[in-house]
């Protein structure tokens, strides 16, 4: 019988090259797929991977659709380090978004410089309010903090509906369902003149400074580590499991919050509908394929924010589906997934 045996002790090395192997057979999967659907395998490969990058505006998109992926990803990194498995960024990420709307429509004629600052702490405590809904749950109840999480997306999902068709709707806006734009005073500056790429991305790249040193240099990302790696050793030393699981999804939600809040008062300009785009899903896959580490975080936060692009060339000179994008997130997590099963365990033939 063929099973699966737990092995002595994994391998660091393969831990660590596992996400360049699942890239890699994520890669061959997608000229497989393109091969499927009838479409030239390297011209498929050349419009996905590379045709959004071949000129500096394309970069500069790259960097803007991996902004919010590096913000939602290092905030939960710092969770999941401590096993406190937040799934529910995608909520936390819409209600960030809605709550910095709404300090713009309020302040909507003021043209002070602290319109702006208000938003960033207003997104950030948005999302951070929405994550403390599974905290309390979890530590007052002991719920499972995975699916109350999750449960909460939808709820915020519904949520930003009715604001966009009642008290934030726009009164010009031939009851369409978005909020007015927002004016310059509640726009984050551009970086690079000519294209979309704004100051959010410099609130990534200190977040993920921050989030070093807070989980390597820190005493408390030591007690996170240990509570994550040896739940009884964390017992025994005093360090509190609850104040881990409020720490772990507080900084989720609030770092969701804020990309939620760069993606309105960036690239949208204002509150729709549509204001996710999956980056708390994403944000997971990112956050695995970086192995919770800051560094790899920024350089998985480009690989998927490339497979976004990719995804929208594809839908425009391949005549492909949208959710192309979606398949390619999905075969990068499989294989990582089925990577690590195989550094943990080996398959075995024979009875026990």
């Amino acid at each position: 019988m063929l099973r699966l045996e737990a092995r002595a002790e994994p391998s660091k090395l393969m831990s660590y090259a596992s996400p360049l192997l699942a890239i890699v057979l994520m890669l061959i999967g997608g000229l497989l797929l393109f091969t499927f659907l009838g479409k030239d395998p390297i011209e498929g490969f050349k419009i996905f991977f590379i045709n959004p990058v071949r000129d500096s505006y394309g970069v500069s998109e790259l960097f803007l659709k991996a902004t919010p992926l590096m913000l939602v990803a290092i905030g939960l990194a710092v969770g999941f380090r401590a096993n406190v498995w937040n799934i529910g960024a995608e909520g936390q990420y819409i209600m960030g978004g809605a709550a910095a709307s709404a300090v713009a429509l309020y302040f909507y004629e003021s043209d002070s410089a602290f319109v702006l600052v208000a938003m960033v702490i207003a997104g950030g405590i948005g999302g951070m309010l929405w994550a403390s809904v599974p905290a309390f749950l979890k530590t007052r109840f002991n719920t499972n903090e995975i699916l109350v999480s999750l449960m909460l997306v939808y709820v915020a999902q519904l949520m930003v509906s009715w604001l966009v068709h009642g008290p934030m709707m726009d009164p010009d806006g031939f009851n369409f369902p978005q909020s007015r734009m927002f004016e310059e005073s509640a726009l984050l500056p551009m970086l690079v003149e000519g294209t979309r790429l704004n100051a959010a991305f410099l609130f990534a790249m200190s977040a993920l400074l921050v989030g070093y040193i807070f989980m390597n240099r820190s005493f408390l990302g030591f007690q996170m580590r240990v509570a994550g790696n040896a739940k009884n050793a964390a017992r025994y030393a005093g360090f509190s499991a609850k104040r881990m699981i409020w720490i772990g999804l507080l900084a989720g939600g609030g770092m969701a919050g804020l990309a939620g809040m760069s993606e309105v008062s960036g690239p949208m300009g204002q509150l729709t509908e549509h204001v996710s785009n999956n980056y708390g899903f994403a944000g997971i896959i990112v956050a695995f394929v970086a192995r919770l580490n800051p560094i790899g975080i920024f350089f998985a936060s480009l690989l998927m924010a490339l497979l976004y692009l990719g995804g929208e060339q594809a839908q425009q000179y391949m005549n492909l589906p949208s959710s192309i994008s979606n398949v390619f997130q999905g075969m990068l997590l499989m294989f990582l997934l089925g990577s690590d099963v195989f550094i943990n365990y080996r398959l075995k033939w024979g009875r026990d």
